[in-house]
């Protein structure tokens, strides 16, 4: 068996499809620094991520895909799955060796099992742009935590740029630990570094803007007067609203 070994990165995957290009030899398994190699492997090959590299194959898969098909690769590397990069590997093997367009071909399972995945990465995007909550801090940076179940932020962040481009907001997934701030021009990620304390679910009262507390207060009552008693139904709720979501929702913490 032949495993190739490589850092886990998105670019590091694309080189170790070109290196098997390559070296016409196409590995069986996929693993990243300090995973013990599978029992039955016979050579490991170590990939050293190269840009370039990388280009030259998402240049390819350009050529290959439309960009909903280009769009679907990301999606199921964000959805941090397990074997997502093994799965990518097949189907990007199959993309570049067919003479046509492959991505609806779902009686192929591994066609139909990235679309599924790629399909659940969407939606979970569009339940952060559904429910993100901003608090507003005392320097005026509007902040919001998030913990996604899948590495979703990303796709949501261009949305949040277009619409609060007159404000200065940072949103952070706290569940991985880094987050995308906004100065007013750029959006750029951003992690705390060891030692700093990164925000939790909720601004402490000294972080927090003097009306803030107020702003909340007011949009609950909103939230309340707009409900119909006699039509609430709770089951509904929950599936068009996930629970994980509630905790940072300010009309559902008082």
């Amino acid at each position: 068996m032949l495993v190739f070994r490589y850092d886990k990165s998105f670019e590091g995957l694309l080189t170790a499809i070109f290196d098997a290009y390559t070296r016409r030899t196409f590995p069986e398994q996929l693993i990243g620094p300090g995973e013990p190699l599978p029992m039955f492997a016979s050579e490991l090959f170590d990939v050293l991520t190269d840009t370039q590299k990388a280009e030259r194959v998402w240049r390819g898969l350009g050529k290959k895909l439309r960009r909903e098909g280009c769009n679907l690769l990301t999606h199921v590397w964000l959805s941090e799955t397990a074997g997502c990069d093994d799965l990518l590997l097949r189907y990007i093997r199959k993309v570049f060796d067919s003479s046509g367009d492959v991505s609806t071909d779902f009686a192929d399972r591994d066609i139909l099992e990235a679309r599924n995945i790629a399909l659940k990465v969407s939606r979970e995007a569009e339940h952060l742009r559904q429910f993100v909550r901003f608090r507003k801090a005392a320097d005026g940076t509007f902040y919001a935590p998030v913990s996604p179940i899948y590495n979703a932020l990303p796709l949501a962040i261009p949305y949040f740029r277009d619409r609060f481009a007159d404000q200065r907001w940072l949103i952070y997934d706290l569940k991985r630990q880094y987050g995308y701030y906004y100065d007013g021009q750029k959006a750029r990620e951003i992690a705390f570094a060891d030692g700093e304390t990164p925000p939790g679910d909720e601004l402490t009262e000294e972080q927090m803007d003097a009306d803030e507390r107020q702003f909340q207060t007011l949009w609950k009552a909103y939230f309340d007067s707009m409900a119909i008693q006699e039509r609430i139904n709770p089951q509904l709720q929950r599936r068009q609203m996930p629970r994980r979501f509630w905790k940072y929702l300010p009309e559902f913490n008082f």
